[in-house]
């Protein structure tokens, strides 16, 4: 039996590359050995961490599509990690919040690089099935890299490789693809997805970084990405995948084309520059391809024999038609659709406290774009517990953007949360985390939460700057406040281009880029770019990130007329509440024997009390109704954590009595001996002659042992001495 699946494995065609990371670190890639009826598997190997990508393509392409039928999951095993699911069920549910976003960033990247006329669903699996012991190396760097390898390992028409690396700096060196530990330190994190040509995908997060510092952070990611890209087509070649399949791509009409381009263009020019509002406009386009569907409609039944309507056809070359007009009136005319400049800004409004019950809140209108966001302060209970198979944590900022079909005029249900609103939130809670104070001075969990009322063009964008405005009028005391602006690109075959600021949605469907860009007066902050063509160079990078600038300092000069800085205090119903630290050895003592004194002093104040171990102390938290409730609780857990000093004069209760002498409670939890020698200066034969249990009395603290702490105490010192007898 041994023998023959020896020969089983001789038979696999197994073929693997190495890529050097330029340090210790080495990926490999290796085909052929698992999920073999995949029409694309690898197994990407870095340290003890490996990753299982596959990739499947329907072979009959979808009718009537015009989009690319592309779905792409990826997911972390929690047995990689040797770790059970959380949940009664014990096993792994639907994706997380970080699956969702790896997904995502593996998706934007891959899907522009698709043939235009390939419609075929295709199903990209991405999967963790181990991770190292110490748990440092963060697979999602490999994902996109696992994405790409088995897509160009397959027959699938792909116009590939790419990959994504994570590019951080660290004391002023970047680095590629750091540890959990090493990220932690950095100043900026950002993933990168690229070709060997051109850059497809950024996102991620910096603390106030320059434009010349991005374009930098870049070209570093960029320069690893090629040597990638080369060892994957080395692959390709090597395990012999050279040929992609055949397949039937779109139908075409050549004489319907000429015809919609000869009698619609005129109409289709006049209503693009006609800078009317977005539902005129949209109501304008769907009347003229309507008329002309009824005309063709009209002529085909006429025929004396009626040939079915070419509906889709129809559909799809207005819609050509339009995004060519369009962009050749922006590229020559330099006109956009709603009558605006390449560089203008929408009119902006926004308006604060406008809801009285919110802890803050704000309102921040930019065109037809509008987000009421809201601030709520919670205690250390309303924290967001992280349980993934690698990250177990707790996260005291939350920000969730919610875009219910009613902001774009649709008629439809609300589904709950789609992995756009998770991406779009995630964005806005990256610019404005680093600008956040710290718990020292801001104890609170924050919650903000962006509702998108109205939307045409770029509501992430809006959501940080409502989000700004809200989190001020609050009153948490950011160290600068933050906006954000959605950025387009429009190019042609020759290679003239525009840069489009504060795009509108049409501009952002019918344009080659999204590229949005968020920060303060000092620097970026956060950032995240899709290209929908082949790729970037960094003239155009450049270019669009000093507009970015400009139209971010002009729509954080519009939002602080509305607020200049945060509120010098919390409004009056935000929760109390107060942080400080004890020392480590107290914990036990505030808690008490089965929490039985921590739940005395919150019944007894009305107050609730955290405790949470940190940094070598005991981090205390009490929120409460009232200052003074929160007052009073504080005094108590300080008589339980204060230190006794010798010398020192308390008043304590009599605990117990014994031949030898008291036990007298000074502080909370903490008893000294009073010896019967010390009670009073004349002879005492029993200790009950003199004190009762529960009696208060005054005692100084004379002696600490230094080996066993035990306290030793006195009330003579404290009495007159009584005078000699005379002789």
């Amino acid at each position: 039996m041994l023998r023959e699946q020896d020969n089983t494995r001789q038979n696999m065609n197994i073929f693997r590359k190495t890529i050097s990371l330029g340090d210790d670190r080495t990926i490999t890639i290796e085909t052929g050995k698992l999920a073999k009826q995949a029409d694309g598997s690898v197994v990407v190997t870095q340290g003890d961490t490996m990753l299982l990508a596959t990739v499947v393509s329907a072979r009959n392409i979808n009718p009537n599509v015009d989009f690319m039928p592309l779905s792409v999951e990826y997911r972390e095993k929690y047995a990689a990690a040797g770790r059970f699911p959380g949940g009664f069920r014990k096993r792994e549910a639907r994706p997380d919040d970080s699956e969702v976003l790896t997904s995502r960033l593996i998706d934007r990247v891959l899907r522009p690089l698709f043939p235009k006329d390939f419609h075929a669903e295709t199903f990209v699996n991405v999967e963790l099935i181990s991770a190292d012991r110490n748990k440092e190396t963060m697979p999602d760097s490999l994902a996109g890299l696992a994405a790409s390898a088995a897509l160009t390992l397959s027959d699938i028409p792909f116009n590939g490789p790419i990959s994504e690396v994570r590019v951080a700096r660290i004391d002023g060196k970047f680095m590629v693809n750091p540890t959990f530990s090493q990220l932690k330190n950095a100043d900026i994190d950002i993933m990168v997805g690229a070709t060997y040509d051109y850059i497809m995908m950024v996102e991620g997060e910096m603390s106030e970084i320059s434009e010349e510092e991005m374009v930098e952070a870049l070209r570093f990611g960029h320069d690893e990405i090629k040597k990638h890209c080369i060892a994957l087509k080395e692959l390709a070649i090597e395990a012999g995948y050279t040929q992609k399949r055949e397949y039937q791509g779109d139908e075409e009409n050549e004489e319907l084309y000429i015809r919609m381009k000869s009698e619609l263009s005129n109409g289709l020019r006049v209503i693009s520059e006609s800078a009317a509002p977005k539902h005129v406009r949209a109501e304008q386009f769907t009347a003229m391809h309507k008329a002309f569907v009824e005309k063709i409609s009209t002529e085909y039944e006429a025929k004396t024999t009626p040939e079915a309507v070419p509906h889709f056809l129809i559909n799809q070359y207005y819609q050509k038609l339009q995004k060519e007009i369009v962009r050749e009136m922006m590229l020559t005319k330099k006109v956009r659709l709603d009558g605006r400049k390449m560089e203008e800004i929408r009119p902006i409004w926004s308006e604060i406290d406008y809801l009285p019950g919110a802890h803050g809140s704000a309102i921040f209108t930019r065109g037809e774009t509008q987000s009421l966001t809201t601030v709520t302060l919670g205690t250390p209970l309303d924290e967001q517990t992280i349980d993934g198979a690698l990250i177990q944590e707790k996260q005291r900022f939350l920000l969730h953007y919610n875009f219910p079909p009613f902001s774009t005029g649709d008629a439809r249900p609300y589904r709950g949360t789609g992995r756009r609103e998770i991406g779009h939130g995630n964005l806005a809670h990256r610019a404005i985390v680093r600008m956040l104070p710290n718990k020292e001075q801001n104890p609170y969990t924050v919650r903000v939460v962006s509702d998108i009322l109205e939307s045409n063009g770029s509501s992430s964008m809006a959501t940080v700057c409502a989000g700004t405005l809200a989190l001020m009028d609050a009153g948490v005391q950011l160290t600068r406040p933050v906006s954000g602006i959605a950025m387009g690109l429009i190019t042609d075959s020759s290679g003239n281009y525009i840069v489009l600021s504060d795009i509108l949605g049409d501009e952002d469907h019918l344009g080659d880029m999204d590229f949005k860009v968020t920060g303060t007066t000092k620097g970026i902050t956060a950032c995240q770019m899709d290209i929908k063509v082949g790729g970037l160079s960094y003239e155009i990078l450049t270019k669009a990130l000093h507009q970015a600038k400009a139209g971010r300092a002009h729509i954080l000069g519009e939002m602080l007329k509305t607020i200049d800085k945060p509120r010098d205090a919390y409004k009056p119903h935000v929760p109390g509440m107060i942080t400080f630290k004890i020392p480590t050895e107290f914990i036990g003592a505030v808690i008490g024997p089965g929490g039985k004194i921590i739940q005395e002093i919150q019944a007894t104040t009305g107050t609730h009390i955290s405790i949470e171990e940190t940094g070598g102390f005991g981090e205390v938290t009490i929120s409460g109704p009232t200052q003074d409730s929160i007052d009073l609780a504080y005094r108590r857990v300080k008589q339980i954590t204060a230190q006794p000093e010798i010398n020192e004069i308390y008043t304590g209760k009599v605990k117990a009595i014994h031949p030898f002498g008291a036990f007298v409670e000074i502080m909370p939890g903490k008893d000294g001996l009073l010896h019967i020698s010390e009670i009073d200066h004349k002879r005492i034969e029993k200790v009950e002659d003199v004190l009762k249990e529960g009696q208060i009395i005054e005692v100084k603290l004379i002696e600490i042992d230094k080996k066993t702490g035990k306290l030793k105490l006195s009330r003579k010192v404290l009495l007159e001495k009584p005078q000699q007898a005379k002789k």
